[in-house]
């Protein structure tokens, strides 16, 4: 479940509408796929080693708090937290995007897309307030049905290529290589290996976490890291540009294309599966972070309430409800528009998190608290140099939301902070 939780919550909704966004960069885009791969699997190695050491917890607060304290490990799960309902409500759009092959009017602009879109939030939130078991069983059946896109689009890429029924492989009228273009790229395709630290985040809630968490996030982004690098790259080399970006879903194109027009409504129908899927996941992470944080006393005690089956139920409502805020507020933007906004937003919050923790890594080594070897070192200042060159590649815009929405919860820090002194002294006295 844990290797379903990181696969299934990075194979969302990027990597079925990302082709759109990466076709007129070309060669860039397969570049950049190979800067966000390897920058990936670096942060993931350190984060494998700091659930190895710090298995008890919430990530998102325990590896800022064991390096810098715990007002770095609040704002930094309060960031986290942050991306993770902005993903909520990004994957909710891109599962109606991907519908709107089978019914065109999906696509408009209008207020019924965006209710739709709530409603798919809303079902997925029932599903976690049954409990963590119900959500990831539901993990692991979404998980091997948003597979068959992905994979079935390199096997119809290399049967089309051998047997000529594809065009030869084009990058034509595409943007010639450079570091921009290169990094524009990496930006966009971070999005989509987002969630591969998943399994850390959760961690308080695995069976033996220092021995599952590590090899379950390693694997995780891996695999999907070589899925994602093959399948998009298939799909971008055999579409015509000018037709992937008139396209709200790439692979059904792709299938529709080269094996069939049912094919491609077929597929339309897998992405959209995976989109919900992976809405599944992080529904479940953003209930957890606001969990953890008030049984430390940096919340409200409200947000740390569970219902009969273990689920945090406050947090969850507030949660989707903010989910649902965002994708209401921005309907007007149509879909394509929105997401690309949302997912620079998105991006640029969660990678606060992989920032702090490469630099809690190296500051623990300093201190001998945890033991790694040259290569893992380098594996972090890799992974530390790869986020702040992401976070940059968001853009002035996006990195101004999440710097003012992660800036929001210091007043709530302070506040909790001093009621906590406030009750101290009223237990001495």
């Amino acid at each position: 479940m844990c290797v379903a939780l990181g696969m299934g919550n990075m194979i969302g909704s990027g990597v079925f509408l990302l082709p759109r966004d990466l076709a007129p960069l070309g060669w860039n885009a397969v570049i950049g796929w190979g800067v966000s791969i390897a920058g990936t699997l670096c942060l993931a190695v350190v984060f494998a080693r700091l659930a190895k050491r710090l298995p008890e917890g919430c990530a998102a607060f325990t590896y800022g708090a064991a390096a810098f304290g715990p007002g770095t490990g609040f704002i930094v799960a309060w960031s986290y937290w942050i991306s993770c309902w902005t993903v909520v409500a990004t994957l909710a759009v891109a599962a109606i995007s991907n519908m709107s092959i089978l019914m065109p009017w999906l696509g408009d602009q209008g207020a019924a897309p965006a209710w739709i879109a709530i409603g798919c939030i809303w079902f997925f939130t029932l599903v976690n307030l049954f409990g963590v078991r119900r959500a990831g069983g539901a993990q692991l059946l979404t998980l091997g049905l948003k597979l068959i896109p992905v994979i079935g689009a390199v096997i119809v890429g290399a049967w089309a290529l051998g047997s000529g029924a594809a065009p030869p492989p084009t990058m034509a009228g595409t943007e010639p290589l450079s570091l921009s273009g290169v990094s524009s790229a990496a930006t966009l395709t971070l999005f989509a290996l987002l969630g591969f630290e998943s399994a850390c985040v959760v961690s308080d809630r695995v069976k033996d976490p220092e021995r599952t968490v590590p090899r379950a996030t390693v694997i995780a982004a891996a695999a999907v890291g070589l899925l994602y690098l093959l399948s998009c790259t298939t799909v971008t080399l055999l579409v015509p540009l000018d037709v992937l970006q008139q396209s709200n879903a790439a692979y059904a194109t792709f299938f529709g294309r080269l094996v069939s027009p049912a094919a491609g409504d077929i597929v339309a129908l897998f992405a959209a599966i995976a989109a919900l899927g992976a809405l599944n996941g992080f529904v479940l992470l953003q209930g957890d972070i606001p969990r953890d944080l008030a049984r430390r006393r940096l919340l409200p005690q409200a947000f740390g309430r569970d219902n009969e089956y273990a689920s945090p139920w406050v947090t969850q409502l507030v949660s989707s409800g903010l989910a649902s805020l965002i994708v209401y507020a921005n309907y007007s933007r149509g879909l394509a528009d929105l997401f690309a906004f949302m997912v620079k937003v998105t991006t640029s919050t969660a990678i606060i998190l992989y920032i702090v923790g490469s630099l809690a890594a190296l500051v623990l080594e300093r201190q001998g608290t945890l033991k790694v070897s040259a290569g893992f070192a380098a594996a972090t200042i890799a992974g530390f140099a790869y986020s702040c060159w992401a976070f940059y590649g968001a853009g002035i815009e996006a990195s101004l939301w999440s710097l003012v929405m992660t800036a929001a919860g210091v007043p709530i820090y302070l506040l909790m902070r001093q009621r906590r002194a406030v009750v101290a002294r009223r237990l001495v006295q």
